[in-house]
């Protein structure tokens, strides 16, 4: 695919740093940096080759000592022609260095426009380039394998094994529509059958481990809650490792949201301590309070905190009445203590760990007890190397198998091929809205958006 223009952007996070990158891509990339770099040795470059030099703007003023490299077409990220000037990293210095690029006849890159060049000029594919900004926000190891996975192409193969079975599978059908006195078949209907219930089962195994795949990329929120002085802020400290949270023996001390990002067994978790829930005449309280309980009823989960050493109390009914029906898991904390806890229905019921937050004991328990929660056994377990992970590749694969499944009641029904004909032309739009084959401009649109603007 020819793009006339030529783009640029600051490829590295902005702030101070050893390197700052600002990359080129298209016809007037090498054009550019023949105007703006001067070579200490040789005066072209050399594809794929590091070269040392000076950066100037189009006026000749000096802008910093730099490396530049070019990578021609097609041996490039995009396909195209690629220039990335290596300054020294800073706001100001690699701020000057896009500008005069700018100023030599590039345009400043939309979000992700790299990338989508990528996609349209068929070095990738858009299930590929989705891979991309999740592999750049994976928060947890077994999260960027997963996108690593998504990245090489195993799972994009996947994808193109099941649409070319569906593509054969639409040929010989048609076939046998238009010429039906020729044999194409000996078997044609039980073929067919077998064959759609082998791309089914094929389809039904990207499903199975979409849940797996969408909490490894996406996190869970999780909310610690319970009335004052139970040990919410000292729990936050341990599971993060630091002492993140004030804590004091004055109830009331937390009183508003403190969120943190950590990682609990391969899951990426957004963990929240929130104010102790309890009935207060203090306005600046009850706000936190409020606050508390909007959050909790928003969570995934909710971490309900009771100190076992003090029984069970009113506020704690009252706190525990506030979260409604999110899920929960019961913290028993301070076992330290001697303990004084009875619960009755229908706390008994819920799932609980007992801990103490002061010496951290049964915080490991605590952690399978929340990943466990939402995977059934560690992610290592669960992930396979064709797992999906956004809810744009499950609805494709849930529409592509409802699309085979009328085929076959079609098929046994006998209602003519011609019916079975369209539900696979159905199924095999569906796996090209996958990698991009069938995609409109809109989804492209927006899923290039979310990415950061040099990549």
């Amino acid at each position: 695919m020819y793009i006339e223009d030529t783009i640029a952007a600051i490829s590295t996070p902005p702030g101070e740093g050893g390197i700052g990158i600002v990359r080129v891509s298209g016809i007037d990339a090498e054009k550019i940096g023949l105007q703006l770099f001067r070579f200490k040795k040789g005066d072209s470059f050399r594809s794929h080759f590091l070269h040392y030099g000076l950066l100037q703007d189009q006026h000749g003023n000096r802008i910093d000592e730099a490396m530049a490299v070019l990578m021609r077409k097609p041996a490039s990220y995009t396909c195209e022609d690629i220039l990335e000037l290596h300054c020294h990293g800073g706001l100001l210095v690699t701020e000057q260095v896009l500008q005069a690029v700018l100023a030599s006849g590039a345009r400043l890159a939309e979000p992700g426009e790299f990338t989508r060049r990528a996609f349209l000029n068929g070095r990738i594919d858009l299930l590929q380039a989705e891979a991309v900004i999740d592999t750049i926000q994976a928060k947890t190891v077994d999260s960027l394998r997963l996108a690593q996975n998504q990245s090489s192409g195993t799972v994009s193969a996947y994808f193109s094994e099941i649409a070319d079975r569906l593509t054969k599978l639409l040929a010989t059908v048609e076939a046998y529509i238009d010429f039906p006195d020729e044999e194409i078949g000996t078997n044609l209907e039980y073929d067919t059958s077998q064959e759609l219930s082998a791309i089914i089962a094929m389809l039904q195994q990207l499903l199975a481990g979409f849940d797996a795949g969408y909490l490894l990329r996406e996190g869970v929120s999780i909310v610690i809650a319970g009335r004052p002085n139970v040990g919410k802020s000292s729990l936050l400290n341990r599971l993060l490792s630091e002492n993140r949270a004030i804590v004091t023996d004055i109830p009331g001390t937390t009183r508003d949201l403190i969120e943190e990002g950590l990682n609990i067994n391969g899951l990426p978790v957004r963990l929240v301590d929130t104010a102790g829930i309890r009935q207060t005449e203090d306005i600046v309280e009850q706000d936190g309070v409020q606050r508390a309980i909007k959050k909790a009823t928003e969570a995934d989960l909710a971490l309900f905190v009771l100190d076992a050493s003090s029984g069970f109390l009113p506020e704690d009914q009252f706190a525990f009445d506030a979260l409604g029906d999110v899920k929960t898991l019961l913290v028993l904390n301070k076992s330290d203590l001697p303990p004084a806890l009875r619960l009755s229905s229908p706390l008994d019921k819920l799932p609980q760990v007992t801990i103490s937050a002061n010496t951290g004991f049964g915080l490991d328990n605590l952690r399978h007890a929340i990943s466990s929660t939402f995977l059934a056994d560690t992610a290592n377990d669960q992930l396979n190397p064709v797992t999906i992970s956004r809810v744009r590749h499950r609805d494709a694969v849930q529409s592509a198998i409802a699309s085979l499944k009328q085929a076959e009641v079609a098929l046994n029904s006998k209602l003519g091929l011609e019916f079975v004909a369209i539900e696979l032309r159905e199924a095999v739009f569906s796996m090209g809205q996958v990698t991009g084959i069938t995609t409109a401009e809109d989804v492209l649109d927006m899923i290039f958006s979310s990415f950061c603007i040099g990549k």
